[in-house]
């Protein structure tokens, strides 16, 4: 009864095909238990042999060892399957996500890459264009235009002469895609030019760039003169040796007094190997910007000397210098000679309060007459009773000082002098590198700026490269064994295998991309003043 009992539960099982994470596994399932196959067909071989095959239960003990074989082939069935489910497990990704600011995206890419996302993550490169042109009234003439894809706009900058102009239109003005002529005349109707030349040099982004950043640095120098009282002319002023512990105090508001020697940041001109201009100066940064003052006791002192060359000389080429007043002498403003200098920031210590015990300290500031005014705006009445609203004011007002000088008449006649010669050499540059790349008859010759580095690449053009590249690949087709089909006389033949041999350089096809006739598209590069 048992053993038929057992056959019909044995008939009844069922056949289950699963898919696993770690490939197809074979199973067979009776009631709520799962097995392998491998391990059922060896328990039901033991269970299920045939009395014949069955070896006679001789004792208790045989018994018991049968039984412990069984079990621990079912441990060792469910020990190997439990080994093939392992794994290691990615790193937590909390860690991950935490430094990830604003909303995450629904996907994040794999660091192994090997996927695709749609929509990218990235936002889509916008690619500029850049046209030379040589106006009768205007002269030289650069135009970068940028087509932003996401906001359907076109970004364009104009350089010229006496200024850069920058203007933002939407494509809908236009029913037709708009011509480098008409966008430069949407930005300056005095241009009368009838057509552009297209840049399409490789290093045009970088020399476009260096003209944009002509005028920008990050850093400044400003000169310190101290007057004690009862000094009125400029020798009296630059004659001072020796400092007080109140002109110390004061120096310590506007920055750090550091040692010249071996110094590594900003040093305004200051010699910091050889000691020749000292061995101490007054260093800060405000706003990322690098400050170094000029302070005229700091700078050597030159016995015999009345002037102090040695001092004017630093003190005189600043365009903005801060005077501070020991005593009460006035400052007159055209005390110190200088073609260069165009404002003074004058800062005088004073005593407030109902018993007079604070100090404060009182500001005024003088500027030539064709020096634009600026900010910050002084206040009512001009005291500062707190260091670190001083020093916030006077570094603001100095740096915004020097940039409004910039648009007095002596220094913008300079600025417009040294603009409108890098601007024709760049217009000359760009127009000559295109052409030659190009491959202009006339300027196959041209040889490039870059020394060795150019004469690699070749000359001829970009025509001409292609072609060098093409010989030098039939030629190590040739090399290979690979037959070349070439008609014409042997003595055609001859010379054809003859270029192939002079000329193996590939020249710039590799160097070719999509962006070829791009260029970076930048705002008018001008100082901006601190707010």
């Amino acid at each position: 009864m048992e053993r038929d009992k057992r056959n019909d539960l044995s008939s009844s099982r069922k056949r289950s095909f699963t898919f696993g994470a770690y490939g197809s596994v074979d199973r067979f399932t009776c009631g709520d238990e799962t097995r392998t196959e491998s391990a059922e067909s060896n328990i039901l071989d033991i269970l299920d042999s045939p009395d014949s095959e069955r070896k006679p239960f001789l004792s208790a003990s045989s018994s018991s060892q049968r039984d412990t074989e069984l079990f621990e082939i079912i441990e060792k069935l469910q020990g190997s399957r439990i080994d093939e489910q392992r794994c290691e497990f990615p790193l937590p990704l909390k860690s991950q996500f935490s430094t990830l600011g604003g909303d995450l995206p629904l996907v994040l890419p794999s660091k192994l890459g090997g996927y695709w996302i749609d929509p990218p993550l990235e936002k889509p490169v916008d690619y500029h264009h850049s046209f030379t042109a040589v106006d009768p009234s205007l002269g030289p003439l650069v135009l970068s235009v940028c087509l932003e894809d996401e906001e359907n706009k076109l970004r364009v900058i104009l350089r010229m002469k006496e200024c850069s102009l920058h203007g933002v239109f939407s494509v809908s003005l236009f029913p037709n895609i708009p011509s480098a002529v008409e966008l430069a005349k949407m930005l300056c109707d005095r241009v009368t030019v009838s057509n552009f030349d297209v840049v399409c040099y490789l290093k045009a982004p970088e020399l476009i760039t260096a003209f944009d950043e002509h005028r920008v640095s990050p850093n400044f120098k400003f000169g310190i003169l101290w007057q004690k009282d009862g000094q009125f002319t400029e020798e009296d002023i630059l004659s001072n040796n020796e400092e007080t512990e109140e002109f110390k105090e004061f120096l310590s508001i506007l920055g750090d007094t550091i040692q010249l020697q071996g110094f590594t940041g900003f040093r305004g001109g200051l010699d910091v190997c050889h000691g020749q201009t000292g061995n101490e100066a007054v260093f800060t940064s405000f706003q990322g910007r690098q400050i170094m003052f000029h302070v005229a006791t700091k700078l050597p002192f030159t016995d015999g000397d009345p002037q102090q060359l040695q001092r004017k000389r630093h003190i005189g080429n600043d365009i903005v210098a801060l005077v501070y007043q020991e005593g009460r002498p006035p400052f007159l403003s055209d005390v110190v000679k200088s073609h260069f200098l165009h404002c003074f920031l004058v800062v005088r210590r004073i005593q407030t309060g109902e018993e007079k015990g604070e100090t404060s300290y009182q500001v005024s500031v003088t500027a030539r007459e064709d020096v634009p005014p600026f900010g910050p705006a002084l206040p009512d009445p001009p005291i500062f009773a707190e260091r670190s609203l001083l020093r916030d004011f006077l570094l603001t007002k100095l740096i915004n000082a020097e940039i409004s000088c910039y648009k007095a008449q002596q220094f913008s006649r300079l600025e417009l002098r040294t603009r409108s010669s890098l601007l024709e050499s760049l217009q000359a540059e760009l127009s000559t590198r295109s052409q030659c790349m190009m491959g202009h008859p006339s300027l196959s010759g041209v040889s490039s700026s870059e020394g060795a580095r150019g004469a690699s690449e070749g000359s001829g053009g970009f025509i001409e490269n292609f072609k060098r590249a093409i010989r030098v690949r039939s030629h190590s087709f040739e090399s290979l064994g690979v037959p070349r089909k070439i008609g014409g006389s042997a003595a055609q033949k001859s010379k054809t295998e003859k270029d192939g041999d002079s000329d193996k350089s590939p020249g710039l096809l590799p160097a070719l991309s999509d962006s070829l006739c791009t260029t970076e598209l930048r705002d008018q590069a001008s100082p901006q003043e601190v707010t």
